[in-house]
């Protein structure tokens, strides 16, 4: 992807990155072209962005949905997921580092108010641009965020945790960390509370290496984690609060708009190819331009996927009933799972446009690297388990019975 590729472009309906004014706008697309510069080699050496988040510090991009009381721009859910979007369409891996680390100050944000380490976490984040990691991933539960195995132990005014984390992306370049855990030894697995560390709070030992297909800048290494720290770091509200009202939310709008930006550098690369191949061909179209109508398709109904549930959480984003009601629910948790499809699907039908110029590792046209990244989306947080644990509220949620309900 090209620098003039990476600029941001702006759907003339969403109105609140406007309302920013053009600096974050700007911001975001320096950042991104920094990203798109060093892809081929942040995945060709599994290595982190350093360079895009470089630019994103000096941009104070991390600090964006703090708000302005606390020294960030008060960004809004279209804003950052914006970001997200257009950095998917630079770097994956920029893209998905943003994601999660804007997911993990969403909690802060949201759930921290009036709290005094929490607002100091808010003011570093905007201040310093903290890059915050999370450990949600554990031992062998697969990704089963509602239950955890290890628990805090509290004495006094101290915590202590020792966590087998399996996955921390990012964790050696973090600058705080949010983990979940068992309230207390005798708590339930689903008992859980949040911690917001500064990286003082906790060590890491790390246990697993990343080679992987795909998302390789992501750094997702596996880590014993050690956490000895003052128990303010601990939210006061129960995590299966947090979990639906924010955590789900932000994850699954902010991955599902990083995974749609790499579907759209893919049918952008496909565009070209046939433009390309109409000229050489006097107007004649190629192949398998067929597939190309197909990406098109499938980007469009996955735009219009993420931009409706990214809409339906602003409407509901102060409304503790709305976000815990079931269709909401339901909603915001299969979204993860129609985009996740939705953008390996509009990546196949832009390779497939581009035919072996789109295989290739070595053409203009490539797009071995997105087909790569965007395979993880199906397998992060595996759609097989959401589907099943979902059977059965969607099977007590009712069947609308006009086309707007």
């Amino acid at each position: 992807m090209n620098v003039r590729e990476a600029v941001l472009t702006v759907d003339e309906t969403q109105t609140s990155f406007l309302e920013q004014g053009p600096s974050l706008i700007e911001r975001t697309a320096r950042t991104a072209a920094a990203a798109a510069a060093d892809a081929d080699g942040v995945d060709r050496d599994a290595r982190f962005p350093h360079k895009a988040f470089e630019v994103a510090r000096e941009e104070k991009l991390l600090g964006a949905m703090i708000p302005a009381e606390f020294g960030g721009f008060g960004a809004s859910i279209h804003d950052v997921t914006d970001i997200c979007y257009t950095l998917g369409r630079a770097c994956a891996s920029t893209a998905m580092v943003y994601a999660m680390h804007t997911t993990k100050v969403a909690c802060v944000v949201r759930h921290g108010h009036g709290i005094p380490w929490m607002e100091t976490m808010m003011r570093r984040v905007a201040s310093d641009q903290w890059l915050l990691a999370s450990s949600t991933t554990e031992g062998q539960n697969g990704g089963n965020i509602r239950a955890s195995a290890a628990a805090v132990d509290v004495t006094g005014d101290t915590v202590s945790l020792l966590r087998d984390a399996t996955v921390i992306s990012y964790g050696a370049e973090a600058d705080g960390l949010v983990t979940i855990a068992r309230r207390a030894t005798d708590a339930s697995a689903s008992d859980q509370v949040l911690l917001a560390l500064a990286r003082d709070d906790y060590s890491l030992k790390q246990t697993l290496g990343w080679e992987t297909l795909g998302m390789r800048g992501t750094c997702s290494t596996g880590f014993e984690l050690k956490v000895d720290c003052p128990a303010d770091r601990v939210f006061p509200e129960s995590y299966d609060k947090i979990h639906a009202q924010t955590m789900t939310p932000f994850a699954h709008l902010c991955w599902s708009s990083a995974w749609a930006g790499i579907a759209a550098a893919a049918v952008t690369r496909a565009q070209a190819f046939v433009r390309k191949a109409a000229r050489t061909s006097r107007g004649q179209m190629p192949p398998a331009a067929a597939h190309f109508t197909a990406a098109k398709m499938s980007l469009a109904k996955l735009r219009a996927l993420i931009s409706a549930n990214i809409d339906a959480f602003a409407r509901a984003e102060h409304d503790e009933r709305a976000l815990g009601s079931l269709d909401f629910q339901s909603s915001i948790t299969l979204l993860k799972v129609q985009a996740s499809e939705l953008a390996v699907e509009t990546v196949m039908h832009a390779m497939r446009t581009a035919g072996l110029s789109g295989y290739r590792n070595d053409g203009e046209f490539t797009m071995g690297r997105h087909l790569r990244d965007v395979l993880s989306s199906p397998i992060m947080i595996n759609n097989d388990r959401i589907l099943a644990n979902a059977a059965t509220s969607t099977l007590m949620s009712g069947v609308p019975t006009s086309l707007h309900d």
